[in-house]
């Protein structure tokens, strides 16, 4: 193999000297496969569009001139920008003090494991919810507890604020909508976890805030009531910015500033900062395709059910559906005809990101020839 070739990924050996709780444990990560429908990481089907490209290309033509400097590390333009939209998408009254960003919430979540995670401290959730949680709290060395969903996923309060006062996590983590699943959290869920975690931080993780449904609330309408409670959001999705990687928070002012002990020295380059100013001028034209997809969700809903599967309420750009006896059989099949999904979440259960309306007919038909063949 070449000098600089890429290889293929194998369990580590007894050396280095890896942390022994990490030996023969797999990178995350969904398959990439070069097919001609991909659906299976909740991107926004729909890019930029030339005026938006256009526009970030010159902000970062312009960043490009100034890169032998480092980048303003507080990012006080983008907190302020994303502060005005965060009071257009759920939020009142947030200032650039209470908003934090990073390298996507993937980031903005680590962070918040470094900050109030550690040793002894425990991070809670809900299973099943982000296969990545877990794998936060284990590269901090906190300890994990996941309680349990209900057969619909809702959370049944009662038992969920019993297992809180319980354990007394440190840091909740709450996605709402929830994946791969899809199920939002009512506000009343989110007060009375906030209410029993004390202390302890509740994080609602709206990755997929923009493509609730109408009438459900952002957990944003709670942040003044709860100091513990932190929202966190992504341009990765309905701002279809997922290879720009910015992801963001808004809590009190106190948790940003403690998240600054642990924040890497300009963690935010100059690049980022300028491509996400850009993408903000122009968040209506880029979230203008948002009521398009949650059509094309609720209808793919009604179809997949239509085809006598289960499928779970949606609040986001994906669809849970099963259940089947190998559902490792029926992706393959997917995917043997052009279609990638995921296979995630319980047993028996795939997950569909939703698409363009020629990417959904071209699922439908596979997934009717796969039925058919594993009939």
């Amino acid at each position: 193999m070449s000098a600089g070739s890429p290889q293929e990924w194998s369990p580590p050996s007894t050396w280095p000297p890896l942390r022994e709780e990490l030996r023969g444990i797999e990178p995350y990560g969904a398959p990439q496969l070069d097919v001609p429908v991909q659906l299976n990481v909740n991107e926004n089907p729909y890019g930029p569009s030339a005026q938006a490209a256009a526009d970030i290309a010159a902000a970062v033509g312009r960043a490009a001139t100034t890169l032998n400097r480092y980048p303003d590390r507080e990012f006080v333009e983008l907190r302020e920008a994303l502060a005005a939209y965060l009071n257009t998408s759920g939020g009142i009254g947030i200032t650039a003090d209470r908003v934090w960003a990073a390298n996507g919430s993937n980031e903005i979540m680590l962070q918040l494991l470094q900050a109030f995670g550690g040793p002894g401290r425990v991070a809670l959730s809900f299973a099943p919810t982000y296969s990545m949680y877990p794998e936060y709290a284990r590269d901090t060395v906190t300890e994990w507890v996941a309680g349990r969903r209900e057969g619909d996923f809702s959370l049944d309060l009662d038992a969920a604020r019993a297992l809180v006062e319980e354990r007394r996590p440190s840091v909740v983590l709450l996605p709402s909508p929830n994946n791969p699943t899809g199920t939002a959290l009512p506000p009343e869920a989110v007060s009375m976890l906030c209410t029993a975690a004390g202390d302890g931080l509740v994080v609602v993780d709206e990755a997929y805030g923009e493509f609730r449904r109408s009438g459900t609330p952002s957990a944003l309408e709670l942040i003044d009531t709860h100091r513990n409670l932190v929202v966190t959001r992504t341009m990765s999705k309905a701002f279809a910015l997922a290879g720009a990687r910015v992801g963001y928070l808004a809590a009190a002012p106190e948790i940003c500033d403690a998240i600054r002990v642990v924040r890497l020295p300009y963690h935010l380059s100059a690049v980022t900062q300028a491509t996400a100013l850009a993408a903000l001028r122009h968040a209506p034209e880029l979230l203008g395709r948002v009521d398009e997809l949650r059509v094309e969700r609720d209808a793919t809903v009604d179809w997949l059910r239509g085809r006598g599967l289960e499928v779970a309420d949606s609040d986001a750009n994906f669809v849970l559906f099963g259940t089947f006896a190998d559902r490792h059989a029926v992706w393959q099949g997917l995917v043997d005809r052009g279609v990638l999904i995921r296979e995630t979440g319980p047993d028996g259960w795939l997950r569909v990101s939703i698409g363009t309306a020629a990417e959904m007919d071209a699922f439908k038909d596979a997934l009717i020839q796969v039925m058919e063949d594993t009939e």
